[in-house]
Protein backbone atom coordinates (compact mmCIF):
# COMPACT_ATOMS: atom_id res chain seq x y z
CA UNK A 1 0.00 0.00 0.00
CA UNK A 2 1.37 3.42 -0.96
CA UNK A 3 2.04 6.06 1.68
CA UNK A 4 -1.04 8.20 1.03
CA UNK A 5 -3.29 5.14 1.04
CA UNK A 6 -1.82 4.15 4.41
CA UNK A 7 -2.60 7.62 5.75
CA UNK A 8 -6.19 7.35 4.53
CA UNK A 9 -6.60 3.85 5.93
CA UNK A 10 -5.34 4.93 9.34
CA UNK A 11 -7.66 7.95 9.31
CA UNK A 12 -10.54 6.17 7.57
CA UNK A 13 -13.25 7.45 9.94
CA UNK A 14 -12.11 11.08 9.68
CA UNK A 15 -11.54 10.84 5.94
CA UNK A 16 -15.03 9.47 5.32
CA UNK A 17 -16.68 12.23 7.37
CA UNK A 18 -14.60 14.85 5.53
CA UNK A 19 -15.05 13.62 1.97
CA UNK A 20 -18.72 12.64 2.39
CA UNK A 21 -19.75 15.57 4.58
CA UNK A 22 -23.34 16.88 4.23
CA UNK A 23 -21.89 20.23 3.11
CA UNK A 24 -20.38 18.59 0.03
CA UNK A 25 -23.47 16.49 -0.65
CA UNK A 26 -25.52 19.67 -0.45
CA UNK A 27 -23.42 21.13 -3.25
CA UNK A 28 -24.00 18.04 -5.39
CA UNK A 29 -27.77 18.13 -5.05
CA UNK A 30 -28.00 21.94 -5.03
CA UNK A 31 -29.73 22.03 -1.64
CA UNK A 32 -26.92 23.55 0.41
CA UNK A 33 -28.02 26.78 2.09
CA UNK A 34 -26.65 29.68 0.05
CA UNK A 35 -25.62 31.55 3.21
CA UNK A 36 -23.43 28.60 4.18
CA UNK A 37 -21.73 28.57 0.79
CA UNK A 38 -21.19 32.34 0.72
CA UNK A 39 -19.54 32.21 4.15
CA UNK A 40 -17.38 29.31 2.99
CA UNK A 41 -16.32 31.21 -0.17
CA UNK A 42 -15.13 34.21 1.82
CA UNK A 43 -13.21 32.10 4.33
CA UNK A 44 -11.73 29.94 1.59
CA UNK A 45 -10.27 33.06 -0.02
CA UNK A 46 -8.57 33.96 3.27
CA UNK A 47 -7.53 30.34 3.60
CA UNK A 48 -5.79 30.43 0.20
CA UNK A 49 -3.71 33.40 1.32
CA UNK A 50 -2.48 31.43 4.33
CA UNK A 51 -1.91 28.31 2.26
CA UNK A 52 0.28 30.38 -0.05
CA UNK A 53 2.40 31.15 3.03
CA UNK A 54 2.61 27.43 3.73
CA UNK A 55 3.95 26.78 0.22
CA UNK A 56 6.45 29.60 0.69
CA UNK A 57 7.54 27.84 3.87
CA UNK A 58 7.82 24.61 1.87
CA UNK A 59 10.36 26.32 -0.41
CA UNK A 60 12.44 27.15 2.66
CA UNK A 61 12.06 23.66 4.13
CA UNK A 62 12.89 21.88 0.87
CA UNK A 63 16.13 19.88 1.18
CA UNK A 64 16.65 19.62 -2.58
CA UNK A 65 16.38 22.00 -5.50
CA UNK A 66 13.75 19.78 -7.14
CA UNK A 67 11.63 20.03 -3.98
CA UNK A 68 12.06 23.81 -3.98
CA UNK A 69 10.75 23.93 -7.54
CA UNK A 70 7.77 21.75 -6.60
CA UNK A 71 6.90 24.08 -3.73
CA UNK A 72 7.43 27.20 -5.85
CA UNK A 73 5.10 25.78 -8.50
CA UNK A 74 2.46 25.18 -5.82
CA UNK A 75 2.86 28.73 -4.56
CA UNK A 76 2.48 30.10 -8.09
CA UNK A 77 -0.59 27.93 -8.70
CA UNK A 78 -2.29 29.44 -5.65
CA UNK A 79 -1.32 33.07 -6.21
CA UNK A 80 -1.57 33.21 -9.99
CA UNK A 81 -4.29 30.68 -10.82
CA UNK A 82 -6.44 29.41 -7.97
CA UNK A 83 -6.98 32.78 -6.28
CA UNK A 84 -8.00 34.36 -9.59
CA UNK A 85 -10.45 31.54 -10.22
CA UNK A 86 -11.79 31.95 -6.72
CA UNK A 87 -12.33 35.69 -7.22
CA UNK A 88 -14.27 34.94 -10.42
CA UNK A 89 -16.37 32.35 -8.62
CA UNK A 90 -17.07 34.80 -5.80
CA UNK A 91 -18.07 37.50 -8.29
CA UNK A 92 -20.85 35.22 -9.44
CA UNK A 93 -22.15 35.32 -5.87
CA UNK A 94 -21.93 39.11 -5.64
CA UNK A 95 -18.71 39.13 -3.63
CA UNK A 96 -16.07 41.62 -4.73
CA UNK A 97 -12.33 41.41 -4.00
CA UNK A 98 -12.89 44.21 -1.49
CA UNK A 99 -15.55 42.13 0.29
CA UNK A 100 -13.16 39.21 0.48
CA UNK A 101 -10.16 41.16 1.73
CA UNK A 102 -11.98 43.05 4.46
CA UNK A 103 -13.78 40.00 5.86
CA UNK A 104 -12.80 38.97 9.40
CA UNK A 105 -11.18 35.53 9.56
CA UNK A 106 -13.26 32.78 11.14
CA UNK A 107 -11.85 30.86 14.09
CA UNK A 108 -12.05 27.63 12.07
CA UNK A 109 -9.98 29.12 9.25
CA UNK A 110 -7.40 30.47 11.67
CA UNK A 111 -7.16 27.17 13.56
CA UNK A 112 -6.61 25.16 10.40
CA UNK A 113 -4.07 27.41 8.72
CA UNK A 114 -2.15 28.05 11.95
CA UNK A 115 -1.97 24.29 12.49
CA UNK A 116 -0.51 23.73 9.02
CA UNK A 117 2.04 26.53 9.40
CA UNK A 118 3.01 25.39 12.90
CA UNK A 119 3.45 21.82 11.66
CA UNK A 120 5.74 23.09 8.92
CA UNK A 121 7.73 25.29 11.27
CA UNK A 122 8.29 22.48 13.78
CA UNK A 123 8.81 19.65 11.31
CA UNK A 124 10.37 18.94 7.96
CA UNK A 125 8.99 19.19 4.43
CA UNK A 126 7.32 15.78 4.64
CA UNK A 127 5.38 16.75 7.78
CA UNK A 128 4.25 19.96 6.10
CA UNK A 129 3.13 18.15 2.96
CA UNK A 130 1.18 15.63 5.06
CA UNK A 131 -0.62 18.56 6.72
CA UNK A 132 -1.40 20.06 3.30
CA UNK A 133 -2.58 16.77 1.76
CA UNK A 134 -6.17 16.64 3.05
CA UNK A 135 -6.92 19.93 1.31
CA UNK A 136 -4.92 19.59 -1.88
CA UNK A 137 -5.67 15.93 -2.57
CA UNK A 138 -8.96 15.71 -0.70
CA UNK A 139 -10.69 18.40 -2.78
CA UNK A 140 -9.89 16.47 -5.94
CA UNK A 141 -11.37 13.29 -4.47
CA UNK A 142 -14.47 15.08 -3.20
CA UNK A 143 -15.17 16.87 -6.47
CA UNK A 144 -14.61 13.72 -8.54
CA UNK A 145 -17.19 11.93 -6.38
CA UNK A 146 -19.70 14.78 -6.61
CA UNK A 147 -19.25 15.02 -10.38
CA UNK A 148 -20.61 11.49 -10.79
CA UNK A 149 -24.01 12.63 -9.52
CA UNK A 150 -26.31 13.83 -12.34
CA UNK A 151 -27.82 16.67 -10.30
CA UNK A 152 -24.34 18.16 -9.82
CA UNK A 153 -24.40 19.39 -13.43
CA UNK A 154 -27.98 20.65 -13.57
CA UNK A 155 -28.37 24.22 -14.82
CA UNK A 156 -30.40 24.93 -11.70
CA UNK A 157 -27.58 23.83 -9.38
CA UNK A 158 -25.82 27.01 -8.13
CA UNK A 159 -22.77 24.99 -7.05
CA UNK A 160 -22.00 23.32 -10.36
CA UNK A 161 -19.18 25.81 -11.03
CA UNK A 162 -17.33 24.82 -7.85
CA UNK A 163 -17.72 21.13 -8.65
CA UNK A 164 -16.58 21.62 -12.25
CA UNK A 165 -13.51 23.59 -11.15
CA UNK A 166 -12.21 20.94 -8.75
CA UNK A 167 -13.37 17.93 -10.78
CA UNK A 168 -11.84 19.36 -13.96
CA UNK A 169 -8.63 18.07 -15.49
CA UNK A 170 -6.42 21.04 -14.44
CA UNK A 171 -7.11 20.69 -10.73
CA UNK A 172 -7.10 16.90 -10.85
CA UNK A 173 -3.61 17.14 -12.37
CA UNK A 174 -2.48 19.47 -9.57
CA UNK A 175 -3.71 16.98 -6.97
CA UNK A 176 -2.09 14.04 -8.75
CA UNK A 177 1.21 15.91 -8.87
CA UNK A 178 0.98 16.75 -5.17
CA UNK A 179 0.26 13.13 -4.35
CA UNK A 180 3.22 11.91 -6.42
CA UNK A 181 5.49 14.43 -4.66
CA UNK A 182 4.22 13.25 -1.28
CA UNK A 183 5.04 9.65 -2.21
CA UNK A 184 8.58 10.62 -3.22
CA UNK A 185 9.13 12.49 0.04
CA UNK A 186 7.81 9.54 2.03
CA UNK A 187 10.20 7.18 0.27
CA UNK A 188 13.11 9.39 1.30
CA UNK A 189 12.15 10.62 4.77
CA UNK A 190 9.48 8.36 6.29
CA UNK A 191 10.34 5.42 8.52
CA UNK A 192 8.10 2.84 10.25
CA UNK A 193 8.90 4.47 13.58
CA UNK A 194 7.93 7.91 12.29
CA UNK A 195 4.73 6.92 10.50
CA UNK A 196 2.58 7.16 13.65
CA UNK A 197 3.57 10.83 13.96
CA UNK A 198 2.68 11.50 10.33
CA UNK A 199 -0.64 9.69 10.67
CA UNK A 200 -1.47 11.90 13.67
CA UNK A 201 -0.76 15.02 11.59
CA UNK A 202 -2.94 13.72 8.77
CA UNK A 203 -5.81 12.92 11.14
CA UNK A 204 -5.63 16.34 12.79
CA UNK A 205 -5.55 18.19 9.47
CA UNK A 206 -8.48 16.12 8.20
CA UNK A 207 -10.46 16.92 11.34
CA UNK A 208 -9.77 20.61 10.76
CA UNK A 209 -11.12 20.20 7.21
CA UNK A 210 -14.30 18.77 8.72
CA UNK A 211 -14.53 21.84 10.95
CA UNK A 212 -14.18 24.03 7.86
CA UNK A 213 -17.31 22.42 6.37
CA UNK A 214 -19.09 22.71 9.72
CA UNK A 215 -18.17 26.41 9.84
CA UNK A 216 -20.45 27.15 6.88
CA UNK A 217 -23.37 25.30 8.46
CA UNK A 218 -22.98 27.16 11.73
CA UNK A 219 -22.71 30.54 9.98
CA UNK A 220 -25.92 29.79 8.09
CA UNK A 221 -27.73 28.96 11.33
CA UNK A 222 -26.55 32.26 12.81
CA UNK A 223 -27.85 34.10 9.75
CA UNK A 224 -24.44 35.42 8.63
Amino acid sequence: MRFFERLKAAASAEWRVYTEHPFTNGMADGLLAEAAFRHYLVQDYLFLIEFARAYALAVYKAPKLADMREAAAGLSAILDVEMNLHVKLCAGWGLSPHDLERAPPAIEMLAYTRYVLDTGMRGDLLALQVALAPCVIGYAEIAARLATRPEAHAETNPYRGWIAEYAGAPYQAVAAKARAHLERLAESYSTPAREAELIAIFKEATQLEIEFWEMGRRASQRGE
